[in-house]
């Protein structure tokens, strides 16, 4: 409410000033001048400087306008020509997860699996007796060489058990929707190769039953629970500050790539309580959006108490709840209509049985909260518009603003549901270029042109697509994601299915304000407006104009949340 009133204020400021003249303009706590100005406000507004005052904008206009608001303590960037915009808002990451990946092994960029097996290696080297070995980011589609004796792809444990004998290993995949453990760790958790598979999991085993290590979906729980185990091990302090130093990272992290708001997809209650408390210290700058990761019983039990908006001079807000209806695309965990075209018996997997997503939907109503769910595959999409669809029917209020997280492979009889029902389809552009390389493989020429990333499709029939990074899926680099989004370019030139690139306005708007409309947000940040939050990035190239080549190119100079310059690149 705060907030609402200090827009108001500002805006009948501005309009008093206005009919008083300029000798009584307020004093701007900091002026931006010499940039390229895109406000993205709704006349896509293009302009030279902006004023700050009290953490928010205060006004936009020429250098000759904004500089009427310089007073003695005033500071002063002066953009230099770069440009400038709304702080980019990621719309699907993990905020714990950044920062958690680094502090295990990064495998996001070995070349194969003889490089994971000598990382691992080395790790064992410096390993205490019994101590875990955790890392993330292997991808078996983007090895070169394919592992000789593998299935479907993946690679058999025995080198990585060889690499570390003694010490317990569990790699996840890039996607965080399987993982390869060694001998050890199957040991340690009781899994052999009569151990059934658990409910919307699989343990990927060869013809003949031997195990390969690999665990997929809900399959993963019998490795992490005994990890997790292990770290009971560990006091509480050591747990605490570990996750302390993780949230710092991963803000960091954000901040340096011109993050200013965050939308965490899943922490549980305790973790919202760390981030507050967090927030209360001045801890995390990033503005974060924070979806509920809880069972419907805990749910049930807590969830009217933690419906947050605006905690922190708006630093976190939790009104939604994060659900699973599938696994992933690269693990064939996706849930289809049809099967795999390299698979043709798996039609991938359904991780939370739709009775208890409908149970969810109905908690959310209760307690006025969004859904937001992962759907990847065609099928999944298809069950979790149809539970939206059903909810939505029950309820008077028509702007619940429910989500579907990734929403990646469609079937187009179901596109033109997200605009009619309103829903949010929260996408990552990244994850096109960086899945590409195995989605025909997957879904066979036909379905990868007609369903697999259609932004066009949606954006056409009137969808809101908000992007995001997916990190640690991904880098935390919304500039990599933009670019592929206006291109949807490989590494290797080509391009995958060019006629659903989004246009450079409409990649801008789904990183700014389409991002805070999923958040319900958008009166508040997204644009340049006076009114609005000071959530400023400045980068070295303009997004709208430079040539395709170079947006990877581009730096982020600075990174400006509620008027304060919280990252600066050191060179500038």
């Amino acid at each position: 409410m705060k907030i609402y009133l200090r827009i108001i204020l500002i805006i009948l400021t501005g309009m008093f000033l206005i009919s008083c003249g300029d000798s009584n303009l307020p004093e701007a706590d900091l002026i931006i001048k010499n940039g390229q100005v895109a406000t993205v406000d709704s006349l896509n507004t293009t302009t030279e400087a902006v004023a700050i005052r009290d953490g928010l904008i205060l006004a936009v206009g020429s250098n000759d306008e904004i500089l009427k608001y310089r007073g003695d303590s005033t500071k002063i960037i002066d953009a230099k020509g770069n440009f400038v915009m709304p702080g980019f808002i990621d719309s699907h990451a993990h905020f714990l997860g950044i920062g958690k990946s680094k502090l295990i092994l990064d495998l996001m960029t070995v070349n194969n699996f003889d490089e994971i097996v000598a990382i691992v290696a080395q790790a064992a080297e410096n390993a205490l007796p019994g101590e875990w070995i955790v890392g993330r980011g292997w991808h078996q589609e983007k090895w070169d060489p394919t592992p000789k004796n593998n299935v479907n792809g993946y690679p058999y444990h025995d080198q990585l058990s060889d690499a570390s004998p003694l010490n317990p290993v569990y790699l996840t995949h890039a996607s965080g929707h399987a993982l390869l453990a060694n001998a050890k760790a199957m040991e340690l958790a009781g899994v052999t190769s009569e151990t059934p598979n658990p409910r919307g999991g699989n343990i990927v085993k060869d013809a003949e039953g031997k195990l390969t290590g690999v665990f997929e979906e809900n399959a993963e729980d019998l490795i992490l629970k005994e990890y997790q185990d292990y770290r009971n091990t560990l006091t509480q302090e050591q747990i605490l500050q570990e996750k302390i130093h993780a949230y710092e990272l991963a803000a960091e992290e954000c901040l340096s790539n011109g993050i200013t708001s965050f939308h965490d997809a899943g922490s549980s209650f305790e973790e919202i309580d760390l981030i507050r408390s967090l927030i209360d210290d001045d801890k995390i700058p990033v503005r974060l959006n924070v979806m509920i990761y809880a069972d419907n019983k805990e749910l049930k039990e807590k969830a009217k108490d933690y419906r947050i908006v605006g905690y922190g001079n708006n630093r976190l807000t939790v009104r939604s709840v994060k659900k699973y209806i599938d696994g992933a695309l690269g693990s064939r965990g996706a849930w289809l209509i049809s099967p795999y075209d390299d698979d043709t018996t798996n039609y991938g997997l359904n991780v939370t049985p739709l009775k208890e997503l409908k149970e969810t939907a109905e908690i959310c109503l209760e307690n006025n909260l969004q859904m937001n769910t992962h759907a990847i595959g065609d099928r999944g999409n298809r069950e979790i518009l149809k539970i939206y669809e059903s909810a939505y029917a029950k309820n008077d209020n028509k702007d619940l603003r429910w989500r579907i997280e990734h929403a990646q492979h469609l079937s187009n009889a179901d596109i033109k549901k997200f605009s009619e029902l309103g829903v949010i389809a929260a996408m990552q552009g990244i994850h096109c270029t960086s899945d590409a390389v195995f989605v025909n493989r997957r879904l066979g020429a036909y379905r990868a042109k007609e369903g697999a990333y259609v932004w066009r499709k949606l954006i056409d029939s009137g969808a809101i697509i908000s992007n995001g990074t997916d990190a640690p899926v991904e880098k935390v680099s919304p500039i990599a994601s933009f670019y592929a989004s206006v291109t949807r370019m490989l590494a290797d030139g080509t391009t995958f299915y060019a006629e659903q690139k989004m246009t450079r306005e409409e990649a801008l708007r789904s990183y700014t304000i389409n991002g805070a409309y999923a958040s319900f947000e958008e009166n508040i940040k997204g644009s340049l407006t006076p009114g609005k939050l000071a959530d400023i990035v400045i980068l070295s190239n303009n997004l709208l104009t430079c040539e395709d080549s170079e947006i990877l190119n581009t730096q982020v100079v600075y990174t400006i949340v509620g008027g304060n310059v919280v990252y600066e690149l050191t060179s500038n």
